[in-house]
């Protein structure tokens, strides 16, 4: 068992609201120069650069995770974990049948897809920044389906949050985790149900906001099985434990 530092929350150029400086290759050397073992890459509603951070990562002792932030109908950003681009294949299928409009790139900013050399490869015209048909419910189900980690979004931002939308949490929504911002730990778990896990993660835009806050997890081995064990756990497997988020 040993200490994993974990940034769950990061996305690429492809988020129109993200730096155009959010290339694979910034991503990888920026995680890895923070001494970040675990990420995940989780643009607005799809999952269209993460094989190029993946491919970008090989070789190095930086674990990618599959991910995307999904924004429901009632406007709740839902982040979803997968161990890898082939397991959130079907989940994105989900989310482009369920996601109306084209960008409109003026307004809301170009979607950029760059490959593992920083190349531009194309641009995906779908409206990203928009919400999907989906229920909450609807999209946790879907990714506990699909073998994934649902997580509510920065719980306590004052927009696209589940709070900021819906007023509360409970236990029938099915999280996984909740990831918080600024709420202390103490704070938090007066309005959660009792024993959910929470992280935190930079919600990285820019390459500087890599690593701002991170969630240290005590696992045997960097992968996603460990991690979902760990979260699973509420703290007491031998599988591993959550530890305490850190914000730099």
């Amino acid at each position: 068992m040993r200490e994993f530092i974990c940034d769950f929350h990061i996305h690429t150029c492809l988020s129109p609201c993200a730096s155009l400086d959010m290339s694979p290759r910034t991503i990888v050397a920026t995680s890895l120069a923070k001494g970040i073992d675990i990420i995940a890459i989780t643009d607005h509603n799809s999952m269209d650069n993460i094989p190029h951070v993946v491919a970008c990562a090989q070789g190095t002792p930086l674990t990618v995770l599959a991910g995307m932030e999904i924004t429901t109908a009632e406007e709740v950003h839902i982040i979803a974990l997968f161990a890898s681009v082939t397991d959130i294949m079907p989940l994105q299928q989900l989310v482009n049948d369920n996601l109306s409009g084209i960008n409109d790139e003026e307004r809301f900013g170009v979607q950029v897809i760059v490959n593992s050399a920083d190349e531009v490869e194309g641009f995906n015209e779908r409206l990203l920044i928009g919400a999907t048909s989906l229920a909450l419910n609807d999209v946790v189900l879907a990714i506990k389906r699909f073998g994934g980690i649902a997580i509510a979004s920065h719980i306590d931002r004052h927009a696209f949050s589940v709070i900021s939308q819906l007023g509360f949490v409970n236990e029938s929504m099915g999280f996984n985790a909740v990831e918080v911002v600024t709420l202390t730990d103490e704070a938090a778990k007066k309005i959660l149900p009792c024993g959910t896990p929470i992280i935190r993660s930079s919600d990285a835009h820019q390459p500087e906001d890599i690593g701002k806050r991170t969630t240290t997890f005590l696992l045997a081995k960097g992968d996603f099985n460990e991690l979902k064990l760990a979260l699973a756990s509420r703290c007491g497997s031998v599988a591993g434990a959550l530890l305490q988020g850190r914000e730099k």
